[in-house]
């Protein structure tokens, strides 16, 4: 079998060393047209209600690590809401990076399209600044959000629905938390996640991290949602709106049956990350999606062009502490030799699996040898070198081979 990721990874292994090949079935997504007349239904029903006396309203849209189609979705929208009397001027869109970087104005245009651009206030979140504590959930996680939250008569958010790591699956309120939380805010409900392993999260629709994300969010305000489940070029196949906790579950149901694959056990899994490919912060996706599929002392292939590297943000943060098992992170936490909540908690979901389940190879033009031994990955240069090295810790034995690693859910 001959196989390929982007364009520079190719490499062969035999037909009946193959276990399975999964990937997302082939769904193809709604047109423009059809998509938009399915929104207007829902906007109708579900928002119209709610904007009695409205004069003011945030719109939170995600960033362009995700595929949400926001310039499909924000036309008709604005549409309503100019319709029901909320002019252009009283519309803020704030950006949920989270804590990614700010977008580029050409990322801007191709993710929401440049009339929405030249209409709409857009803001950027800052997870360091332009935060205010509204409360502390029953739990005791603060909750730090960003300030705007408290300008507006109504906040909705927009984003997408696929299998998550840290919340089980994207969408609902994570456009809140952590799209525009403080530090301490996600370090608390990421270090929460931090604690389960991938098994007991990905793919959960309700699980402790969500019910945490989802109280943050309805005390920040969020109060509609607009959620899209896509293709694997990012068309959607369905949309979902309405009030945010029943529109996520209805979402991540459909989403469940989208990108949910059975699949077996084996001890080589080969994975690429997409479309979680700009930096290892996101393409690690294809990591934990890999560790479903992975048995005890297996080894992980990892293909992903990271052409940021391991991360703008907190990359060299990661590189210095490398990843980890929980135990390990732990001990860093509890000593105070890592402070930052965020970074512990990534540096344990990559590190149960490649430190203490198993092993990883990293084949990665935008990270070097170097970072990558410093990280705890075995670096190859091609794809026939990361299998051979694979085969040589756990012999040759029957792989299973992934694609769209960073959105597919398998089933065991």
């Amino acid at each position: 079998m001959k196989l390929e990721y982007y364009d520079f990874a190719r490499g062969e292994v035999p037909d009946d060393r193959v276990k399975a090949l999964l990937e997302p079935p082939h769904i193809h997504g709604k047109s423009l047209k059809d998509f938009e007349a399915s929104l207007r239904v829902l906007l109708e029903e579900k928002l119209v209600p709610k904007l009695e006396g409205v004069k003011r309203v945030l719109i939170l849209v995600d960033d362009i690590t995700r595929q949400t189609p926001v310039s499909w979705i924000l036309p008709t929208t604005l549409a309503l809401l100019n319709r029901c009397g909320v002019r252009d001027e009283s519309i803020t869109m704030l950006v949920a990076t989270g804590t990614h970087r700010p977008m580029t104005l050409n990322e801007q245009v191709r993710k929401y399209g440049e009339l929405a651009l030249k209409r709409l206030k857009v803001i950027f979140h800052n997870y360091k600044s332009d935060v205010v504590k509204v409360g502390v959930t029953s739990k005791g996680t603060p909750v730090v959000v960003n300030k705007l939250v408290l300008e507006h008569d109504l906040i909705m958010g927009i984003g997408m629905v696929v299998p998550h790591r840290v919340a089980g699956f994207s969408g609902g309120g994570k456009i809140v938390q952590p799209g525009i939380s403080g530090e301490e805010t996600t370090g608390e409900t990421h270090w929460l996640s931090a604690q389960f392993e991938g098994k007991d999260i990905l793919g959960k629709i309700f699980n402790p991290v969500r019910d945490e994300i989802e109280m943050v969010a309805k005390m920040a305000g969020l109060s509609f949602i607009i959620n899209v489940v896509s293709d694997r070029n990012g068309k959607p196949i369905g949309v979902f709106a309405g009030d945010p906790l029943p529109t996520f579950k209805e979402a991540a149901e459909f989403a469940k049956e989208v990108y949910g694959v059975r699949a077996p056990r084996a001890k080589i899994v080969i994975t690429d990350s997409y479309p979680a490919d700009i930096e290892l912060w996101q393409a690690a996706k294809g990591v934990y999606s890999a560790d479903l599929i992975l048995e005890d002392g297996g080894v992980v292939i990892l293909v992903t062009p990271c052409p940021e590297g391991v991360g703008v943000e907190f990359g060299d943060l990661i590189v210095e502490h490398g990843y980890r098992g929980y135990e390990e992170v732990k001990d860093l936490v509890s000593s105070g030799r890592l402070k930052n909540l965020i970074v512990a908690a990534h540096l344990v979901h990559v590190g149960r699996v490649i430190r203490d389940k198993g092993r990883g190879v990293l084949l990665s033009p935008g990270i070097s040898d170097e970072v990558s031994r410093k990280l705890g990955f075995i670096p190859a240069r091609s794809l026939n070198e990361a299998i051979e090295i694979a085969q040589g810790l756990v012999g040759r034995g029957e792989m299973v081979i992934c694609r769209c690693g960073g959105e597919i859910l398998p089933m065991i």
